[in-house]
């Protein structure tokens, strides 16, 4: 076969290649809908995470930042509608700026991207993506055919929800983002669900936090408020004032990161 000939073979190749390949998850955290459902519920339902006590959404994303999995507690209609999309920027978010040896949730970046952090202007980069965020119908929202799957969600989100997975093997493969209550109480959820999951390993690597216990934990160290306020590590994050605080500081304790 000459070159000419060659070249174009090869160009039909990739080309029908290109128009009859099905996009493959393979990257996603194994774990199915009905698994994350159960975990989410189980730890929703008995209360006990501080906030208002909503019903809540959690997304799961690879390590690409493609939408896995959406889930929802409660019956249909009974969370924030808004919230589906912060729960899936949210995972983008902690899957997108942690790395194997350093673990940021999205609680730790709340006041790294106020005027005069070291991340000003972060949550102003990497735009949700509109048209992935509101295509389909809302009969499949948090069910194993929403219509985020398979997609890009974008966005970057700055306050408590959002967490990286690690696994028992050492590796980072996504993030997984919770919201529809208080931040504070979305990342209680957050955590307690990664634990249930298993992809909490951040001991295997191991992977740091900028915590005081050395993990991805939300940090109350804020003085001040209105606009007038300082995090004394530079990753503080507000007190949401329903009783969440002791609850998030007692979590490495509580549900500790590891086996």
């Amino acid at each position: 076969m000459n070159a000419r000939v060659r070249s174009v073979a090869q160009v039909a190749l990739f080309v029908a290649v290109a128009f009859t390949s099905t996009p493959v998850l393979a990257a996603c955290p194994v774990v199915t809908h009905a698994v994350l459902t159960a975990a989410l519920e189980a730890v929703v339902d008995p209360g006990g995470n501080g906030g208002l006590g909503n019903e809540m959404w959690a997304t799961v994303v690879d390590r690409d930042g493609v939408v896995c999995l959406v889930a929802k507690s409660g019956a249909a209609g009974e969370q924030w509608p808004g919230s589906r999309v912060i729960s899936a920027q949210k995972a983008n978010t902690a899957n997108a700026f942690s790395l194997l040896g350093l673990a940021l949730s999205t609680a730790n970046l709340y006041s790294a991207v106020q005027p005069g952090g070291s991340l000003y202007g972060l949550q102003h980069s990497n735009p949700v993506d509109t048209a992935v965020a509101y295509t389909g119908s809302s009969a499949t929202w948090g069910t194993a055919a929403d219509d985020l799957i398979g997609d890009k969600i974008g966005g970057v989100n700055v306050f408590g929800g959002g967490l990286a997975l690690y696994t028992s093997g050492g590796a980072l493969v996504g993030g997984i983002g919770v919201s529809g209550d208080t931040s504070c109480t979305d990342h209680i959820v957050a955590w307690k669900v990664r634990d249930s999951l298993g992809f909490d390993r951040l001991d295997v690597n191991p992977t740091a936090g900028v915590s005081a216990t050395g993990d991805d934990n939300i940090i109350f160290d804020i003085t001040g408020s209105h606009g007038n306020f300082k995090s004394k590590s530079g990753f503080g994050h507000p007190d949401c004032g329903f009783g969440e605080k002791p609850i998030a500081q007692a979590l490495p304790t509580s549900h500790p990161v590891g086996p």
